[in-house]
């Protein structure tokens, strides 16, 4: 059997430990464990006790964890939530209460503590913002936007990269309860305003031109299309980024202003008092949008209370973070893993903003950032550990890494030689937690934690009160197969609703058209009843079902990328006419290796070996370039699209959409 297939079979069987908990070390898991036992008389010995009661009295769970996570409010909650609702009724939570997302970010005491570690590509400087000064910075940027009319529910937006501005921003806009929504400079004009337009924002914040991989990138070309875009704009708001102001031109720009001018307008002479507005939890705080990859991106509202309470129990229970960490996670502000990050100042956490490139100048750069800062908790996405491995990177060798606690993973499946190669090559005693959720609930259905083992190819568990199954096409819960993964119970991080779909028919088509009255989150995922670890299989919607046999193309890529010779590889369904479906397995080479038939010899044997017979793909090609979105993650449902002769409309969601135009009109694809 060659190496490949035994790879490829290994992971299917095996539940190899990776980490283990440290039974002399009691994380807030384990308190709060102990604290629902005593108060609610129950005997909850381990992890799948506690989970199991959070999903069957999850309303009890949520009230429980109220309390635990201490959240500031003005008055406390009538009923948490009416449990004779079910998840497609999006039932109203902790109903009567009133909270501030923004002050309970803003909470922590120790005034000189640092909460923003602001770092960026080609600077040596670090510049450090404790959390005083970002009250104040908050302070000013609420008391301007107040000034300029920003009122409860106005759209504020940042077309801005992952700095201070637009954490400072962010939380003044929330502090008001004026609703926040952003995306990252490299988002084109026409991507801002697919999202942007549906929003009518009253301000927007912008920089004038960011550095990435080396280059400078001009921004005041696109502001200017942008803004013309977006008529209802009251005020732009213009952050010198890489050049001094003096050297900007804002003129072309309407109701432009410096953001030094925009902020003394709003302070007078004496500098303004922070307030919090007291909004119901269910008021709204972000409006994120999904990928637009296949149509108009979709507008979802998240509740300031639901954010946060889900947040603070991801971080609290499964991060297990505290004051004393340190919190890195490679992300741009248009990736719902920066509001994510930025909750974690709710716990006192300090929080190291990057902008740039994570291989620039050297692929060891947030490693260096690591050990020059002591960040706890590094999070990244699967590919970046993917390329680092493919370049021989080994920090174990090169670093410290002393206060490296926890690697995080997300944006794509997590492969099983990652974790090989983070705990041989990067460090052995971190806990890697490979996390899964999404943009639709701006958090994780399942990911970390510091209560079970972490094995090989597996996200460690189903989160604390989120219902995760996986579901055959019947609509019945699978164990060990693959099959959809639906959450069956309300949860206080769904969306409230849809922007600007007024009887709720976009939002009931999106999540419960597939199973009446269950969330589908259109992944696919196998649930391990061994060890309760959940492997994610790709997008339902780029499932492959050649001669009945459905699979995720996930599992074809954790054996195809196992090959030296293999840089990168797409895995879509192709239709024909009479409604069959055979699988097409495109294959980008590493530098110096050929597609050879020999090699597609090789991976048929290892994925027949690894998988089955029905696995193995019907037709393989090379490919120059495979299609990313933004976030990074590959786009299997697009070229899908193309291979059907339909057209890919919205192509400002692509990293490089280039590489759409790599799959028109294939001579091999023709007589199916």
């Amino acid at each position: 059997m060659s190496k490949e297939a035994r790879a490829g079979r290994e992971e299917i069987m095996e539940c190899q430990v990776m980490w283990e908990p440290d039974s002399k070390k009691r994380a807030h898991m384990d308190r709060f464990r102990a604290a629902v036992g005593a108060a609610r008389g129950r005997s909850l010995e381990n992890y799948n006790d506690l989970y199991h009661w959070s999903v069957e009295s999850y309303s009890d769970f949520w009230a429980e964890f109220w309390k635990f996570s201490g959240i500031i409010f003005s008055r406390m909650y009538d009923e948490v939530v009416d449990t004779s609702k079910g998840i497609a009724d999006v039932p109203e939570w902790f109903k009567g209460s009133r909270l501030n997302y923004a002050e309970n970010l803003l909470r922590h005491k120790e005034n000189d503590k640092v909460a923003l570690y602001v770092a960026r590509e080609g600077k040596e400087e670090i510049v450090k913002v404790t959390f005083e000064e970002l009250r104040q910075q908050v302070a000013l940027f609420a008391a301007a936007m107040r000034k300029m009319g920003v009122k409860k529910g106005d759209r504020v937006v940042g077309y801005l990269p992952n700095s201070e501005h637009a954490v400072e921003a962010m939380l003044a806009a929330a502090s008001i309860g004026a609703i926040w929504s952003s995306t990252s400079p490299d988002f084109g004009v026409n991507g801002v305003l697919d999202r942007f337009s549906q929003i009518q924002p009253k301000l927007i914040f912008s920089v004038e031109a960011v550095v990435y991989n080396g280059k400078e990138h001009s921004h005041m070309e696109k502001l200017q299309q942008v803004v013309k875009g977006l008529p209802d704009l009251k005020k732009v708001v213009v952050i010198p980024y890489v050049a001094c102001r003096e050297k900007i031109d804002i003129s072309q720009i309407p109701n432009s202003v410096f953001l030094d001018d925009f902020l003394a307008g709003g302070s007078g002479d004496q500098a303004p008092q922070l307030e919090f507005e007291q909004l119901p939890f269910s008021h709204p705080l972000f409006i994120m949008f999904s990928s637009g990859t296949t149509g108009a991106p979709k507008c979802m509202v998240h509740s300031a209370g639901g954010t946060l309470i889900q947040h603070l129990k991801e971080h609290l229970l499964h991060g297990d973070m505290s004051s004393g960490d340190v919190l890195l996670y490679y992300t741009t502000v248009g990736w719902m893993m920066w509001n994510w990050m930025v909750s974690a100042l709710a716990t006192g956490a300090s929080l190291v903003l990057y902008d740039g490139s994570p291989l620039v100048p050297t692929p060891n750069v947030l490693w260096d950032l690591v050990d020059r800062i002591g960040i706890t908790i590094l999070g990244t996405g699967a590919k970046w550990l993917s390329v680092l491995e493919e370049k021989d990177m080994k920090p174990v060798e090169t670093h410290s890494l002393q206060t490296l606690r926890t690697i995080l993973s997300t944006g794509s499946p997590l492969k099983a030689q990652s974790y090989e190669y983070v705990y041989s090559c990067v460090k052995g005693s971190v806990l890697l937690g490979s996390i899964s959720g999404g943009t639709d609930i701006v958090s994780c259905f399942m990911g970390q934690n510091p209560s079970v083992p972490v094995y090989k190819g597996e996200i460690q568990a189903r989160n604390l009160g989120m219902a995760v199954e996986a579901w055959s096409e019947e609509g019945k819960a699978v164990w060990g197969e693959s099959g959809e993964l639906v959450c069956t119970k309300p949860i206080p991080c769904q969306p409230t609703h849809f922007w600007n779909d007024e009887n709720g028919s976009k939002y009931r088509k999106a999540y419960f058209s597939k199973f009446p009255g269950v969330w589908a989150h259109g992944d696919y995922c196998r649930v391990n009843p061994k060890t309760g670890g959940i492997t994610m299989l790709g997008r339902s919607d780029g499932t492959l079902n050649p001669n009945g046999v459905r699979f995720g193309s996930s599992e074809i890529y954790n054996i195809v990328e196992a090959f030296e010779e293999v840089a990168d590889s797409l895995c879509v369904p192709q239709q024909n006419r009479d409604r069959e479906e055979r699988v097409v397995l495109f294959l980008k080479m590493a530098p110096g290796h050929a597609f050879r038939p020999e090699l597609v010899r090789r991976i048929c044997d290892a994925i027949r070996v690894g998988l089955s017979a029905r696995h193995v793909p019907s037709l393989i090609l090379e490919t120059k370039g495979i299609p990313y979105t933004l976030n990074g993650k590959k786009v299997e449902v697009a070229v899908k699209q193309i291979l059907a002769g339909r057209a890919v409309e919205h192509r400002g969601a692509f990293s490089n959409p280039e590489a759409l135009d790599l799959y028109r009109d294939i001579p091999e694809l023709r007589d199916f």
